[in-house]
């Protein structure tokens, strides 16, 4: 995994300085944008509206016996907007996704298109990861805000029929817990996911030598290897802003 990340971390650099050169065609980032986020809405939405529904079913009856019923929205909010909406999301995009870069990028190597392209004086690396980057940067975090309002939306749903908890009160008491702050580190979140779903998956199809059932193997340690970067990155953005 330390190899791994070193290889990930020198093709972050050469994608940067392929982005910066100007080089990054903007037609080939929408399409990607379109791939990974848009593709991937549905499947982030319906996983982050469920978890939010179960969330507040499990807790609204606990709330509702010590008589914090009024608590429960911003109990729900604070929960969907620090953690689940950004975290589930970013692992739905990257199964869905970040396996079919891999595979893509796998594809390439095997059948010879990179070397070809390096032959051609092109940068595969910048070629293939930079508008993959970029796409994933700018639209993850969209995804992660339509999820967020999706989660209350379920939430208030739940918490009115389990316990008649009227969508006023769940309202206000999101008013009451939320900052603006955590919005802001929720964004980043899903800036820093977009990234990393995108540099790993893209550095697994990279790295893969051999044919089609390489492919395949690549395509499974890829989203392996993508949920456990996501973990560990979640974990260090919780240390950094909410110890």
């Amino acid at each position: 995994m330390i190899s791994f990340l070193g290889h990930c971390v020198q093709n972050f650099i050469r994608t940067m300085k392929y982005i910066l050169s100007g080089n990054a065609n903007f037609r080939s980032i929408i399409s990607q944008a379109a791939m990974i986020s848009y593709d991937s809405l549905s499947i982030s939405l319906i996983i982050v509206f469920i978890a939010s529904a179960v969330i507040t079913l499990q807790v609204s009856k606990q709330f509702l016996m010590s008589g914090a019923e009024s608590y429960v929205g911003g109990f729900i909010a604070v929960a969907l907007i620090r953690e689940i909406a950004p975290g589930f999301a970013a692992l739905a995009i990257g199964a869905r996704a970040g396996t079919a870069i891999c595979a893509q990028v796998a594809n390439m190597q095997v059948t010879e298109q990179v070397d070809a392209m390096k032959t051609l004086g092109v940068d595969p690396v910048g070629n293939y990861f930079a508008p993959r980057i970029l796409a994933a940067a700018a639209t993850v975090p969209m995804v992660v805000i339509i999820a967020e309002f999706l989660g209350i939306v379920g939430g208030i749903v739940v918490a009115y029929f389990a316990i008649g908890l009227h969508p006023n009160r769940f309202i206000n008491a999101i008013w009451l817990l939320i900052s603006a702050r955590d919005i802001y580190i929720s964004i980043l979140k899903a800036f820093i996911f977009g990234i990393l779903i995108t540099l790993v998956c893209a550095t697994q199809g990279y790295m893969t030598r051999g044919g089609a059932k390489d492919v395949g193997i690549s395509t499974t340690q890829s989203a392996i290897k993508c949920t456990f970067y996501l973990l560990v990155a979640d974990f260090l953005v919780n240390l950094l802003f909410y110890l």
